[in-house]
């Protein structure tokens, strides 16, 4: 009888907390929002000035009283409050497109093996920004549930989640992770390798947005079949006055290489554990990215090449995690295996 009632009055709101964008799902409205995680404070009066897509365009443009934070650091919270306004401000935000007036049931993606501690600080802070209930998912399930992976079948499926500040690689079998691993080498980082690449070669100082832009304009994994090239505008190091370089693809390529090296052997690492049962599963069904670093060209290429094994990009990769926590709220029952704590779990005793 309640249960009906919170379904009439109380909103299902699925949520992929992510370092650099964070998604909401809405029961019956599907995605609802898509604002970059950043939540820019005024220090003068700790009051928050502005919250996603409008806080990121501050980002290296403040005054010294105004910081834009981004409250998520490789996946996890690292400013408990400025989180709990983000999604404070979002779960508000999701309220107003289904106009239901309860508390809303959460699911929430969390990246895999994060800590007791920092599961209990994403639990706290979406309780505190108004859940009634709020349940936890680690996001390589979530997105395996969301691109509709049979993950509750006695099948091996192998899912890599190259997201802002983490990429998972995960082999899912019968509901739960047989083998995982979580590295700090995904979008982030990448634009880390091109700053630092723009600074050593070209002695230019470049922004985070300015890297990014590179990467999504020109960036890729192996050659591809035409040269691309673009234009970086920075500050020169030598004379300290603007300036302008063009870079090439394979430019990006060689600043990308270490990183890219790195995530092929944390691949490799989770591939050489897996059991032969589910390994043999993941050789004939391949595969899978998500996440946005499953959009840098030709990755999914070096990667069938390196390991010999069919590599597949998943359709619209970006939204692979907050469909998966959508489709776990539609089907609690179906799914309450695979979520990490319930919230009596994690309630005091």
């Amino acid at each position: 009888m309640f249960e009906k009632f919170y379904q009439l009055f109380s909103n299902d709101i699925g949520i992929d907390l992510g370092t650099a964008n964070t998604l909401v799902y809405v029961r019956d409205h599907g995605i609802v929002l898509n604002e970059p995680s950043v939540v820019a404070v005024n220090q003068k009066t700790g009051t928050v000035v502005s919250i996603g897509a409008h806080a990121k365009q501050m980002l290296g443009r403040t005054p010294e009283h105004v910081v834009a934070i981004r409250p998520l650091v490789d996946g996890v919270i690292s400013n408990f409050e400025v989180t709990e306004e983000m999604l404070t401000y979002l779960i508000n935000k999701a309220n107003k497109v289904s106009r239901k007036s309860i508390r809303p049931r959460i699911v929430v993606g969390v990246p895999s093996g994060i800590t007791s501690v920092e599961i209990r600080a994403v639990y706290d802070a979406a309780k505190n920004a108004g859940a009634r209930e709020v349940h936890i998912v680690e996001e390589p399930m979530a997105a395996a549930i969301g691109i509709k992976l049979p993950v509750n079948d006695p099948v091996g499926s192998m899912i890599i989640d190259i997201g802002g500040g983490t990429t998972d690689i995960a082999v899912i079998s019968l509901g739960g992770i047989v083998k995982s691993k979580n590295l700090h080498i995904a979008g982030d980082h990448l634009n880390s390798d091109i700053i630092n690449y723009a600074r050593d070669e070209f002695r230019v100082l470049i922004g985070e947005r300015t890297a990014e832009s590179i990467k999504i304009a020109i960036g890729s994994a192996r050659k591809g079949t035409e040269s691309m090239e673009a234009a970086i505008r920075g500050r020169d190091l030598v004379t300290g006055l603007p300036r302008e370089i063009i870079v090439t693809d394979a430019d990006i390529r060689e600043a990308l290489a270490p990183s890219i090296s790195s995530l092929m052997e944390g691949v490799k690492e989770v591939i050489e554990t897996t059991p032969p049962e589910v390994l043999s599963d993941v050789m004939s069904r391949g595969i899978i990215l998500v996440g946005g670093g499953a959009l840098l060209r030709g990755l999914d290429e070096l990667l069938a090449q390196t390991l010999r094994v069919p590599v597949y990009v998943a359709n619209d990769p970006l939204t692979a995690v907050v469909r998966g926590a959508g489709i776990i709220l539609e089907n609690m029952e179906e799914f309450k295996g695979v979520l990490i704590e319930h919230e009596s779990d994690l309630s005091p005793q």
